[in-house]
């Protein structure tokens, strides 16, 4: 399994707590007093991990203009998930499903914050398009704060598909968009559910829109016309929350 390297605390400490046999090699810097420095060294230790100690120039080299907070973990990741472990995820969730579609977002720093309100909101899956979308790259587990790590992210190779699948299973599809006057917080988003949000500036694309089941919007009575497509997903999926009782 191919090897990467994980920077900041919060991500590396998440790659240590999902299991300490996918850690390869544990990189601090040299001179740091930051206590969650040591307690990631501490923890790193009772895992059995190997701890370096490096200059922050070695450090700066290794994370590649990737802000690294004096740590890097060097981590074997599981591969993304296949449909058919969205399969098994929506069995095991049963009738309390919840689901973040992701259609072709692009910026990294967005997806890695919509992957961390997904591990916050306790999410089913997160679904993201194979092509014409930014991967799981170190700068998303970066922005993820560890999110990357906590909730299952799905690629496939055909989103209208899987969307119609998901229909087929059950799950209603409620895509954020803001040509329609239908409010988000007049729907009930209780049930099986998956939130439905595009790329940053274009939106959803016209089939994933045609296949949702409701198109909502997130009223603004301000000047603005849209939010950032990772603030969206936070206002979405915590809605959804508060109308289930604040349980995913």
């Amino acid at each position: 399994m191919k090897q990467i390297w994980i920077p900041g605390i919060h991500s590396v400490l998440a790659v240590l707590e999902r299991g300490g046999n996918a850690v390869d090699e544990l990189w601090l810097q040299e001179g740091s007093r930051n206590p969650r420095l040591e307690q990631i060294q501490v923890r790193a230790r009772e895992l059995g991990v190997s701890v370096h100690r490096h200059c922050r120039e070695e450090l700066d080299a290794r994370a590649e203009g990737v802000r690294h907070q004096g740590v890097m973990a060097l981590y074997r990741p599981l591969p993304p998930c296949s449909e058919a472990d969205l399969e098994t995820l929506l069995d095991e969730a049963g009738t309390d499903a919840l689901l973040l579609v992701l259609d072709g977002v692009t910026d990294p720093h967005n997806f890695g914050a919509c992957l961390r309100s997904a591990a916050a909101a306790n999410l089913t899956a997160v679904i993201v398009p194979k092509d014409r979308a930014v991967g799981l790259t170190p700068i998303v587990r970066r922005a993820a704060a560890g999110g990357a790590e906590q909730v299952p992210v799905v690629t496939v190779t055909n989103l209208a598909r899987t969307l119609r699948k998901l229909k087929d299973q059950g799950v209603w599809l409620v895509g954020l968009s803001g040509d329609t006057e239908k409010n988000i917080y007049s729907l009930d988003l209780r049930g099986s559910l998956a939130l439905v949000l595009g790329a940053e500036g274009e939106g959803m694309r016209r089939l994933t829109a045609e296949t949702c089941d409701y198109l909502v919007r997130i009223p603004m009575p301000g000047q603005m016309e849209s939010l950032n497509v990772s603030v969206a997903t936070g206002v979405a999926l915590f809605e959804a929350l508060r109308q289930r009782g604040g349980k995913a």
